[in-house]
């Protein structure tokens, strides 16, 4: 999952947690970078308003987790998610194309969720080691970010059911 670090000694739970918040941090600043891009190259109206609203609630997600590394004595940085990296290469090839423009929304709903469920399923993931940890300031912040991701997945599945549509030709 990560890049770096690879040197990082990982001998508990607690040292993997640290790891993955690390990673997570890296992929939500990676995906903030490409919301921008793929809001631009939206041509639905809904579907722009929709990335400009889940970057506003990335830079929140990204607030939080640089509040649970504060907590551990951690400073945000120094992982990189090859994952986001290959999600965010993906989307940004379908911003590149030539395409027609339902055709093109289409595309970037996908990228976006397979974004979504990537995040879904770290937030997750970090929710429970959390609890496993006995971090119960952490838990529920890191609950937020995955109901806010979830409800995210859903308002892309709503518009992909138009836009598919559109696409058809």
């Amino acid at each position: 999952m990560t890049g770096q670090g690879l040197s990082m000694k990982m001998t508990d739970l607690q040292d993997l947690y640290t790891e993955q918040l690390q990673d997570v941090y890296s992929a939500e600043n990676q995906l903030l970078e490409a919301l921008g891009q793929m809001a631009q190259a939206a041509s639905s109206p809904d579907l722009r308003e929709g990335f400009e609203l889940h970057a506003e609630q990335t830079r929140e997600q990204i607030g939080r987790l640089e509040q649970i590394l504060g907590r551990l004595g951690t400073q945000p940085g120094g992982v990189t998610c090859k994952a986001m990296q290959g999600l965010v290469a993906e989307a940004r090839e379908m911003v590149e194309k030539q395409a027609d423009p339902a055709v093109r929304d289409a595309g970037l709903i996908a990228a976006a969720q397979r974004a979504e469920h990537y995040e879904i399923a770290a937030y997750g993931t970090l929710r429970t080691y959390a609890e496993l940890l006995g971090r119960t300031e952490d838990a529920p912040l890191l609950q937020t970010s995955e109901d806010e991701e979830k409800a995210t997945d859903l308002k892309l599945t709503g518009l992909a059911r138009s836009i598919n549509m559109q696409a058809l030709g």
